[in-house]
């Protein structure tokens, strides 16, 4: 088993600045789990605590149903995987690799055979014998990660490993620790401020802000139930469109009229909204760029082609209503004609429209989300 179990757990610095508030997790056995959040949420700073690189103010950390609190690092039976790769540039691959093993005195034919599987399930044979000045960013973070396998730790911790690599790198790095994580089959804990990453990477997703967990959920969850405005606004890309509009309950009905259109809160969300006694008020409504569509006819929201962004399988069009809220539409291109697709340039008046099926709710002042 490679459980880890946060209780509490809190980091205080010297200066009182907390930067981690009252930190409950519990992660199970062979669970992928991804802290993510913007730079300065405490997401690093609560894995370094597991790590034991970090001192813990308040609060436990159990591995395997062990309280780690003052064990050393080296005795926690963790690997981990820095964002700048940590190697020795005097040593050369196969050494950086054998070099924990050497420190627990293995025989040197254990240690071949550890260092040689590692690399041939990472795919940096031919590299054994290179000093890492002669490898590219993404085969240096390959030998880190194979540095941390020969270990065979309980739990293994990430900390944002590809964030130096360039966009191409990453997405192949990314479906590389997919596939590692089937062959390790151990315990994951990752920190990334990329949520692509967290959505592709994670069982379970941690969303941080400011020290304070907003939400724990499958990515399907976060995705499509944010609990507040800041997981709606950080889980997607593009981020989630918000209009401040107007709640209307008629019997068990509901319906917002958002720029002056009227538009019903049909199918599971309208009857979620009655189960939940949800009566008419102001409220914060969420649509993501994706469900948003170009009505055909004048009957949708009226609006003016600020910015056309070409992204290949998709445009994203940036549009202002009349009132100069501004919107992201989410287009597939195949579904424009190409002529059309010509004529959506800056200044072009469209109309939009969304279903109720697709209609986020949440509480203008506390920012909750309505149906949680």
């Amino acid at each position: 088993m490679a459980s880890v179990k946060l209780t509490g757990v809190k980091k205080i610095y010297d200066n009182n600045v907390v930067a981690v508030h009252d930190f409950d997790l519990e992660i199970k056995d062979k669970e992928f789990v991804v802290f993510v959040g913007p730079s300065g949420c405490g997401k690093s700073t609560t894995l370094r605590m597991i790590a034991g690189l970090e001192e813990i103010s308040d609060g436990t950390v159990e591995i395997d149903g062990e309280v780690v609190n003052d064990l050393q690092p080296k005795d926690r039976n963790i690997a981990m995987v820095f964002q700048n790769y940590a190697l020795y540039p005097h040593m050369t691959v196969y050494d950086n690799i054998a070099f924990s093993l050497r420190l627990q005195k293995r025989p040197e034919d254990e240690i071949y055979d550890k260092v040689t599987n590692a690399a041939e399930i990472l795919g940096i044979t031919e590299y054994l014998m290179r000093k890492p000045r002669a490898l590219s960013g993404g085969q240096r973070q390959r030998v880190a990660i194979g540095r941390a396998m020969v270990r065979h730790s309980k739990v293994f911790l990430m900390d944002e490993p590809l964030s130096n690599l360039d966009a191409k790198l990453r997405n192949q790095m990314r479906a590389e620790i997919i596939l590692l994580r089937q062959k390790l089959d151990t315990t994951f804990v990752y920190v990334t401020h990329d949520q692509t990453e967290a959505m592709t990477l994670g069982d379970r997703i941690v969303i941080m802000k400011d020290g304070y967990i907003q939400q724990v959920g499958t990515p399907t969850e976060v995705f499509e139930m944010p609990k507040n405005l800041f997981v709606a606004g950080f889980i997607g890309a593009p981020q989630m469109n918000i209009i401040k509009t107007r709640l209307t309950r008629e019997g068990n009905n509901y319906f917002v009229a958002p720029f002056g259109v009227k538009l019903p809160v049909d199918g599971q969300k309208g009857a979620d909204l009655a189960k939940k006694g949800v009566v008419s008020q102001d409220i914060a409504l969420g649509v993501r760029p994706e469900h948003i569509t170009l009505a055909p006819d004048k009957n949708g929201i009226p609006c003016t082609l600020e910015v056309n962004e070409m992204m290949g399988c998709v445009l994203h069009l940036h549009v202002y209503t009349e009132d100069g809220t501004r919107l992201i539409v989410r287009v597939p291109t195949i579904a424009l004609d190409p002529k059309d697709r010509e004529g959506l340039v800056a200044g072009k008046k469209l109309y939009v429209t969304f279903g109720g099926k697709v209609m986020h709710f949440f509480d203008p002042e506390t920012t909750e989300n309505l149906l949680n």
